[in-house]
């Protein structure tokens, strides 16, 4: 039986959300009998715990409890393979928890979305779903993002960026050129932050200022936006690798602000205000469904040739940062114009999109066979790779210094 790790949690602002989703998976994972569940979370402080506990919502509201009942673990590579064990491993006791055989990363933001733990999996071989590290960490910061798409011909709204240490040197010259640059009002964000962390709005100089403080404590890396003003948003996920993609319904969120917030995406109750499913799907035997529960109209009520030209921008962008798995686009539109802007591509998506595709007629369980297929399919291209050769060139070497050298 094929082992599959499923890690979340982790030191993110986002670690509940990426406990809703990994629940969530985890619950229709379990239908898919050729496959055993072993679930890591990661905790906040960053310790690993493994447990059969660890897959029922409601034990994550005590997580003391919770911990007490699971064992804390490291990942460590055996030969070909890739097991748990105690940490700290103890005189008494088995040395070996588990074994895994492929990963599914569903941390959202740091240090899981963001190229982090994509980074040990290469280490030790593991096979695991989703993007590399590459294109995990060019994702994750939306600065460094935009540029690849605006080098690829992907429409994206005008903005600027600096850092915290700039703000310090010279604010008001930053404020200064937002103003002349873009006008207001303006969207001010992380630019290596999920979930709508950190985001708000200014109209003016003031607000702006106050906009920038509050960003600055959780990024080091600012991205101010021209805001569209008369908008509207839409989403759409793409699935698939550089061998081929495909694409979803399209989803049109209906916001209770300017802009989709934390509140919006996850604290928003079962959300079938204003939406042909509602929270259908969500998680076994949860009141949490993630972005599952944020109202919607799907499929989205726009016109075909708008929804033909964020398909195929969709496929472009996914395309173009070498992405893999499943992900989430959103799109804004303005409406004055109907210009579409790519605004950004979510790598970990909330709930994994899976509402998407069910609207497509692909029901969770095979999303997540797919996603399965990809990953093992990535590994097997990797394969075909190669990163070292068998030749040591130290072997005749003049240790001690080389030729024509003083040293």
């Amino acid at each position: 039986m094929i082992k599959i790790g499923v890690f979340f949690g982790s030191q993110s602002v986002e670690h509940e959300v990426s406990v809703i989703t990994a629940v969530q998976a985890m619950n229709h994972l379990k239908n898919l009998t050729e496959y055993e569940i072993v679930p890591i979370f990661i905790d906040k402080s960053g310790d690993w715990y493994t447990g059969e506990k660890l897959k029922n919502i409601e034990n994550f509201k005590d997580i003391p409890t919770l911990l007490d009942a699971c064992t804390r673990v490291n990942m460590v590579k055996q030969g070909r393979e890739v097991v748990l064990i105690p940490n700290p491993v103890k005189r008494f006791g088995p040395a070996l928890i588990n074994r895994i055989d492929i990963a599914f990363p569903i941390i959202h933001g740091t240090f899981g979305e963001d190229g982090t733990i994509q980074g040990v999996f290469e280490m030790t071989g593991l096979p695991y779903i989703g993007c590399d590290v590459l294109s995990a960490a060019l994702t994750m910061d939306k600065t460094a993002c935009k540029h690849v798409f605006m080098a690829s011909d992907i429409p994206v709204i005008d903005g600027v960026w600096f850092t915290s240490d700039d703000w310090m040197r010279e604010s008001e010259k930053l404020t200064n050129d937002v103003n002349l640059k873009l006008g207001y009002p303006v969207i001010v964000k992380p630019a290596n932050m999920g979930s709508s962390v950190g985001v708000s709005v200014a109209r003016d100089p003031d607000a702006f200022k106050e906009a920038v403080a509050f960003c600055r404590e959780f990024t080091n890396r600012i991205l101010v936006e021209r805001m569209v003003e008369d908008l509207m948003e839409i989403n759409i996920s793409v699935l698939g690798d550089c061998e081929g993609v495909e694409v979803s319904a399209c989803e049109r969120p209906l916001s209770s602000s300017e802009f989709l917030s934390f509140e919006d995406k996850y604290k928003s109750g079962n959300g079938s205000k204003g939406s042909k499913n509602g929270a259908k799907g969500g998680a076994t035997g949860s009141k949490a469904s993630g972005m599952a529960s944020l109202s919607r109209i799907l499929p989205a009520d726009i016109s075909d040739t708008m929804r033909e030209e964020i398909e195929s921008i969709a496929k472009k962008a996914f395309l173009a940062v070498d992405a893999s798995g499943v992900s989430r686009l959103d799109f804004i539109i303005d409406k004055a114009n109907n210009s579409i802007y790519l605004n950004e591509l979510n790598t970990i998506p909330g709930s994994l999109s899976f509402y998407l595709w069910a609207e497509s007629g692909k029901p969770y369980e095979k999303l997540l066979e797919e996603l399965i297929e990809l990953a093992f399919r990535k590994s097997r291209r990797k394969e075909r790779l190669q990163f070292s050769n068998e030749t040591n060139i130290l072997a005749d070497a003049k240790i001690g210094g080389s030729k024509g050298s003083k040293s």
